[in-house]
């Protein structure tokens, strides 16, 4: 059996750690991406082909978190609507991927949001009764820039969309988690459609790692509710860390 085909056989059961992954806080496409340029994509159909593994654990995840009502939606639009219209120009920008640097900066960031996490846990774990009222003149900026990013590569927009909705717009790590992955869904589904006209997707390899990433969703947002808070909290931090580190070891290059 020749390495192509070990890769394609393994596909699904890298999708289920990416979904979970990606559920629970973000980074799965680390795996997802680099696997999909061993199969022989280029690096910017790669990156397109990813996101249909994430528009598929993202319906599941949503779906799981809202029948066990732990999806706040109430009032998210002033959130969602500047991610999706920033996912849509980041997607048209990622037609022409060049991720080098963007890599390395993303390995920055995640360290910095490490360090926030470690030194203040209490807002993290915080449970707030509604989440205060969207300050539109530093929400919406802050929301249509993680939008931009996660329509231009994808990789760890989970965690920048906890980190705003946690220290930005006040909501507690579960209805965070939560909401995380209605954002991804619907700022995804729209940077696809750009992928897609730009005949830029691969969908055999999307839709197989896809399955396995639902599978991998499904696990990961029962996981969220059942543990709580403090179990996200520390899932996040050790995804984190790891994940900073593939990206300074320079994974997916």
């Amino acid at each position: 059996m020749d390495q192509h085909t070990l890769l394609l056989a393994a596909a699904p059961l890298i999708g289920i750690l990416a979904g979970f992954i990606n559920t629970l806080a973000g980074s799965g496409s680390l795996l997802t991406l680099p696997l999909l340029i061993l199969l022989g994509l280029p690096a910017n159909v790669a990156n397109s082909t990813n996101r249909v593994g994430v528009l598929l654990q993202t319906i599941v995840a949503v779906a799981t978190f809202r029948r066990r009502g732990a999806l706040p939606l109430a009032g998210s639009w002033k959130l969602i609507v500047p991610a999706v219209v920033g996912g849509i120009l980041g997607a048209e920008f990622a037609v022409d991927l060049d991720e080098a640097l963007l890599r390395q900066t993303i390995g920055v960031l995640m360290l910095v949001l490490l360090g926030v996490m470690l030194l203040k846990p209490e807002r993290w774990i915080a449970a707030h009764a509604v989440p205060r009222e969207p300050r539109l003149l530093v929400e919406v900026p802050l929301f249509f820039a993680i939008g931009v990013y996660g329509g231009f590569i994808q990789v760890s927009v989970g965690l920048f969309l906890l980190a705003g909705l946690v220290l930005g717009a006040g909501y507690n790590l579960i209805g965070a988690n939560a909401l995380k992955n209605f954002i991804v869904l619907v700022v995804t589904a729209a940077a696809l459609i750009v992928f897609v006209v730009n005949d830029q997707v691969q969908w055999t390899l999307g839709l197989l790692l896809g399955a396995g990433q639902a599978l991998g969703a499904w696990v990961a947002a029962r996981f969220a509710v059942q543990r709580g808070a403090e179990f996200v909290r520390w899932a996040v931090i050790v995804i984190t860390l790891v994940s900073a580190a593939a990206l300074f070891a320079g994974v997916g290059s």
